[in-house]
């Protein structure tokens, strides 16, 4: 695939990583840790295969000031001009408003790639193959364009979009979206055969992204180039860097995903089979990774398995586990926490402990 002069790249890597705490903490999110013991971390394995098809200078990435550090030390040669570090937490939505500015600074004529840090690509080749297809439409529609996968269970922690009308070859344009429905939702929305799991990667012009000033309601960059414009300044990438860290707070806390595919009007989804797994949950870990005797899944951790099946353990490093006639749980252990719940549920259970952990013992365990 020839790397085009006019394709950047925005990795998404900010998030806190709380469903799969314990192991993945406010100090240390699953982004930043080599979680399944590969050697390279969630984020370096992303920008590894974002380079495949985005000039290296081409990738930016975001993600919060508290992880400013981890970032810079995983991924060294990345221009610190590529690196949008956030004050605050805001979601994806205004990760994606500012990171188009960037890029609309360095090539307004820009085609934007956005992909989370921490997901799965099963078939490489096919992934470049749909990567081809999704730049292919949105060179000749100004129009934003999400990966969809079709669902293999009836997963309660992905977002699920209802396909319209077909405009081409295998995409769609969005009829409805739903973040997380419930369990029963969800397996009427795989039985329907009408919707498809949202990847959270999406594609369009840096124009398309930051014009459509509807995803996100807020103008402040636009307020922002229009004062530059009146003082007759042509602002710079440290200017615009200052203004961002002093109004960043100002945008509101709202996702990509949501944005665009329910408020967004004309969006589109690509149906796709590269084989996909969010590995921001225990159950998609479950589903994404190879099963060993009985179907347990064993996270780069030394275990005992005994009359036990269907399971999923993580652990540290230094620790062995005895488990003997368990079936259908989630065994994870990182440092002060241990967490043992039913997989099927472990979703919600996951954000309702941590809250009333954190509430209950404060931040050292979250």
């Amino acid at each position: 695939m020839a790397l085009e002069d006019y394709v950047y790249c925005v990795i998404l890597a900010g998030g806190k990583g709380r469903r799969l705490w314990p192991c993945s903490r406010s100090n240390m999110p699953k982004q930043f840790m080599d979680f399944f013991g590969v050697g390279r971390t969630q984020v370096q394995q992303t920008y590894d295969r974002c380079t495949h098809f985005v000039r290296r200078d081409h990738i930016l990435i975001s993600t919060n000031e508290a992880y400013a550090g981890l970032l810079k030390t995983q991924l060294p040669n990345v221009p610190e001009h590529n690196l949008l570090i956030e004050p605050i937490y805001r979601n994806t939505g205004p990760s994606l408003v500012w990171a188009a500015h960037r890029i609309m600074m360095m090539n307004p004529m820009a085609k934007i790639i956005v992909i989370p840090s921490d997901q799965a690509i099963i078939d490489e080749v096919a992934f470049e193959r749909n990567i081809n297809e999704a730049l292919d439409f949105i060179r000749k529609n100004d129009s934003i364009l999400t990966l969809g996968v079709k669902p293999t269970r009836p997963e309660p922690g992905y977002g699920y979009i209802q396909m319209g009308d077909e405009v081409s070859a295998d995409v769609y344009r969005v009829k409805s979206f739903s973040e997380k429905p419930e369990r029963y939702f969800a397996q009427m929305f795989m039985d329907s055969g009408e919707f498809y799991w949202n990847t959270g990667m999406f594609f369009g012009s840096a124009h398309c992204f930051f014009e459509n000033e509807t995803l996100f309601n807020v103008s402040i960059l636009h307020d922002y180039d229009r004062e530059m414009a009146a003082k007759g300044i042509a602002p710079t990438i440290e200017q615009e860097e200052r203004f961002m860290q002093e109004n960043f707070s100002r945008f509101p806390n709202v996702s990509l995903d949501s944005a665009v595919l329910e408020k967004g009007g004309d969006s589109h989804v690509l149906k796709c089979e590269f084989g996909w797994a969010d590995l921001g949950t225990w159950h998609s870990i479950y589903e994404a990774m190879s099963r060993g005797d009985g179907d347990n899944v064993v996270v780069d951790s030394d275990v005992i398995l005994d009359e036990s099946e269907d399971n999923v353990i993580k652990l540290p490093n230094d620790h062995l586990a005895v488990i003997r006639g368990l079936k259908g749980y989630i065994v994870a252990e990182q440092g002060n926490v241990l967490f043992i719940c039913p997989k099927e549920d472990s979703s919600a259970l996951v954000r309702k402990y941590v809250n009333e952990v954190q509430m209950q013992k404060g931040e050292d365990y979250v």
